[in-house]
């Protein structure tokens, strides 16, 4: 039996950004939050190093440099006008969180507390500055648990482990989702007046990942499968300092704090690749800084796999106080004393620049102009583009506060000024038949073989280095997988708590993401930000300052195509310039 349910406006995920969203949403209409995880165990739990903003509570700083930060750290792919939002907001969006109840770290005088973070300079680059708010190394955590406290606080409706399977239209309108309840397996049908995506990003495409096993880029997945767009997913970041092997994910907060980036030979190698900042240099620099020191023969442990990153020249009260956590990480993974023992890191896949084309109030867009009446989105699901090429670190949990609540007011303007669309017949069909055809299926293909061989595909072949030969190798074997996943079956038969048939759906999302991934990125004759092509080395602004849409396209015999198209990049005062740190 299907279950009917009727909000103003529903809001799928219970991050940072889906919750910052239900706050404003929730005191002003009837909202409803439906998230596959119980809303704490959401991955901006994950997020450790801190929240930008121009406080200059420690030293001198202000929000026009932040936004030159956020521009150049993207690699000029930002949309400045969205930048200029984002750093402006900054600092109420902190100052909300901290009359909420957030305990950040304080200063002696008893203000926030503020450190560097890669990438955020003063006065156009001129040194490192004190941006970051952070509450030790658990900002994210701290973020997660204060919202969800004051959505439980002013009475925001959960519909928890409800995975969201397909999004309804109505005339081109968003008018609903259509959900599956894990404990039960029933499906729901949501109508509503407006939508908010904040499901977050598609890490999992990749085997070395600091994303959680839940990132199946979902969101992502089924606005694509409606024929929507999603712009520049060519853009994947990695964070250098993944725990080597493992892409157990090391805070940037332990370089802001005075950590050293060091290869074989004990050398600060960064001091080569960016004199000025040099171990807080913007991500996508240091990562690859670090993949060219392995690949070079400098790379460190018996296979010269990884660098070291050295924290034992800091003081031991200082490491217990700011990096709680992240020490602990690499005395339970890898056995390593941090106090005394260097941390041996690689670079792991981290954030996704890309997602669902969006302008600054969080509308989702059918193409470079046409907003899609009803439909938003925030965080990491969506591209507003503050990121551009490359994220700045810290400017993630800035992004799923300012945008999400963003996404929330005008997504609550909209709900209360219209009426309900009629849901077409039945929207439950094609979830319905998507489940039982995986149900009753008796394939020999195992979802966990598929998924395994297409996150080794994409580390070797999409990762840090990319060239046309590596691409079009791992776009070879995505057709491979696909062919391959037709013929999948799953072993749970069962309605209740069937993670192994959820497992595979998600499958198919993750298949989806990653093929848009490698066709935006093979078109990309170019370098830029997270995206490095070693047969085009260079940026190239004549031909790709500019931002990449993506459409499914169906063709007449059945099979469906990738089409690109582009879009300019918003510029209002900052002109393209060499990147130097």
């Amino acid at each position: 039996m299907v279950q009917q349910h009727k909000y103003d406006v529903v809001i799928v995920g219970a991050g940072g950004a889906g919750m910052r969203a239900a706050l404003e949403s929730g005191q002003r209409t009837r909202t409803a939050v439906l998230t596959k995880l119980y809303p704490t165990r959401s991955h901006t739990g994950a997020a450790q190093g801190g929240m930008c903003a121009a406080l200059a509570n420690v030293e001198e700083d202000n929000w026009e440099w932040h936004t030159f930060d956020t521009v150049k750290g993207g690699d000029y792919l930002v949309d400045q006008d969205a930048a200029e939002v984002m750093a402006k907001e900054a600092i109420d969006a902190v100052l909300d969180l901290e009359k909420m109840g957030l305990p950040f770290n304080r200063t002696d005088e008893g203000r926030i507390d503020q450190r560097r973070f890669g990438g955020h300079t003063r006065n156009h680059g001129e040194a490192a500055v004190r941006r970051s708010c952070f509450a030790a190394d658990r900002t994210g955590h701290m973020i997660l648990q204060t919202l969800y406290q004051q959505c439980v606080k002013h009475n925001v409706e959960f519909y928890n482990e409800f995975y969201v399977l397909d999004l309804v239209m109505t005339e081109g309108r968003a008018s609903g989702v259509v959900a599956y309840e894990l404990a039960t397996g029933e499906i729901h049908v949501f109508n509503a007046k407006s939508v908010i995506f904040a499901t977050g990003g598609f890490g999992k495409v990749f085997r070395t990942t600091s994303n959680a096993h839940t990132l199946t880029g979902d969101g992502m997945g089924i606005v694509w499968r409606k024929g929507l767009p999603l712009e520049d997913m060519e853009f994947f970041q990695f964070h250098p300092t993944g725990l080597a092997g493992l892409g157990v994910l090391l805070s940037e907060a332990a370089r802001g704090e005075g950590g050293i980036l060091r290869n074989s030979e004990n050398e600060r190698f960064m001091e080569r690749y960016a004199p000025t900042i040099k171990d807080l240099a913007p991500r996508d620099m240091v990562a690859r800084a670090m993949a060219n020191e392995v690949r070079e023969g400098r790379g460190a442990g018996p296979d010269k796999a990884y660098v070291y990153l050295d924290l034992t020249h800091l003081p031991r009260e200082q490491i217990d106080a700011k990096l709680p956590d992240i020490t602990e990480f690499a005395r339970t993974y890898l056995g390593v004393e941090p106090y005394t023992e260097m941390i041996p890191v690689f670079p792991t896949a981290h954030y996704a620049m890309g997602g669902v084309p969006t302008n600054i109030k969080g509308e989702a867009l059918a193409d470079n102009h046409t907003v899609i009446p009803g439909l938003y989105a925030a965080g990491e699901v969506a591209c507003v583009s503050v990121h551009g090429a490359n994220r700045l670190g810290t400017n993630s949990l800035l992004d799923i506060n300012v945008f999400g609540r963003r996404a929330g007011i005008y997504a609550a303007e909209y709900a209360m000024s219209t009426d309900f669309d009629d849901l077409p017949e039945n929207p439950e069909t094609g979830v319905v038949a998507m489940i039982e055809s995986m149900r009753d299926a008796g394939g020999s293909e195992r979802v966990a073989a598929i998924r395994q061989e297409l996150q080794a595909t994409m580390d070797i072949n999409a990762q840090v280095y990319r060239d046309e030969g590596s691409l079009k190798q791992a776009l070879s074997d995505i057709d491979g997988l696909k062919a391959r996943y037709v013929n999948v079956s799953v072993q749970d038969k069962g309605k209740r708590f069937n993670t192994d048939l959820l497992e595979a759906i998600e499958l198919g999302f993750l298949l989806d993401l990653a093929e848009v991934l490698v066709v935006s990125a093979l078109a990309r004759n170019e370098s830029r930000g997270g995206h490095f092509r070693e047969d085009y080395p260079n940026r190239d602004d004549v031909n790709f300052l500019r931002h990449t849409m993506a459409y499914r396209e169906l063709e007449a015999d059945g099979t469906t195509r990738i089409r690109l198209d582009y879009k300019p990049v918003v510029e209002t005062r900052y002109k393209p310039m060499e990147r130097k740190y």
